[in-house]
């Protein structure tokens, strides 16, 4: 023991935890009425919402022995931003449901805060608000919000055969941290640190809109099976060709460590939250978009000259 006092969000209260959050979250322009009210009110200039929600579970979706309260924050809100702009839109707030033990230090509570403000502050968003309970577990509940800016949205259901499929972004490089960690392993370090926070291409969603993509979605439970619901939404079949997909050093590293095959972490891993896009044959496409496969008739997704399938992440099947 070194004497230090540690105070709990036990010894702060209920409103005294949410006054120490809402003083951390200064408020973007998008903003009329921030924390503090009933309900928060965000500018819609183009009239429409685009709204998606998220559920992160301690010991499920991350563990605080191996993450910090800022890469927990992070990640948290960077997975419900990139829903965002998998629409082509641009994101403007985030509402945060939070359950905490009574026993969570107030200064991993400020750097969970701190982590959900720096990856809005990316896409110029904001924490406009949410709410408190005691819990077990940390829970984190994410409402994230978006603006098209006049554009149509960029939905799941409209590629068609003859269109080139494109990622932007990482792949694998949090499913191979994931594996590494479970292994009691410490690096590669840019793999574990990839598990801890994603990097999503936030700039390519809006952007690969006003190139004309006819699908998009974010690549949250790897990339085949999330291919697999485009696929599904627009009544067509994929096919990706394996010499598309470079696999890093690190990742070959990491994957001669375990034994294992690093395509499937790039095809079947989740957590990266690249951006996964169907686009017409003739566009250019300007870095960091990729192709990789091509939109034909039938159903399902292949990857050419591999069997069997790998599989991607379902939160019901273990």
């Amino acid at each position: 023991m070194n004497g230090r006092c540690v105070i709990t969000v036990g010894d702060l209260g209920e409103f005294g935890v949410i006054a120490r959050i809402a003083g951390r979250l200064p408020q973007g322009g998008t903003v009329l009425l921030g924390p503090g009210d009933d309900a928060a009110m965000v500018r819609a200039p183009d009239g429409r919402v685009v709204v998606t929600t998220d559920l992160l579970l301690e010991g499920r979706h991350f563990r605080r022995d191996w993450s910090s309260g800022y890469d927990i924050g992070r990640k948290a809100a960077a997975q419900n931003l990139s829903d965002i702009v998998a629409m082509g839109a641009e994101p403007t707030g985030i509402v945060v449901g939070l359950g905490l033990p009574a026993d969570a230090a107030t200064g991993w509570l400020d750097d969970l805060v701190d982590g959900f403000r720096d990856e809005c502050d990316l896409v110029g968003a904001s924490v406009v608000g949410g709410d408190i309970t005691r819990c077990d577990l940390v829970v984190i509940g994410i409402t994230a919000l978006g603006d098209l800016g006049g554009r149509a949205p960029v939905t799941r259901s409209g590629a068609h055969p003859g269109d080139v499929v494109a990622v932007a972004g990482r792949l694998g490089h949090a499913a191979a941290g994931l594996a590494l960690l479970t292994a009691g392993l410490t690096g590669p370090e840019e793999l574990i640190e990839a598990h801890r926070r994603p990097d999503p291409p936030y700039a390519c969603g809006p952007r690969a809109a006003r190139l004309g993509a006819t699908s998009m979605l974010d690549v949250s439970d790897g990339l085949l099976q999330d291919l697999g619901h485009l696929a599904e939404a627009g009544g067509v079949g994929v096919v990706l060709l394996p010499e598309k997909f470079a696999v890093p050093p690190a990742m070959e590293e990491a994957a001669r460590l375990l034994g294992a095959d690093p395509l499937e972490w790039v095809l079947a891993g989740g957590d990266d939250h690249a951006l996964a896009a169907t686009f017409p044959a003739g566009v250019r496409l300007p870095p960091p978009w990729t192709v990789v496969g091509h939109v034909v008739a039938g159903d399902g997704v292949q990857v050419k000259g591999r069997s069997p399938i790998y599989r991607g992440w379902d939160h019901f099947r273990k």
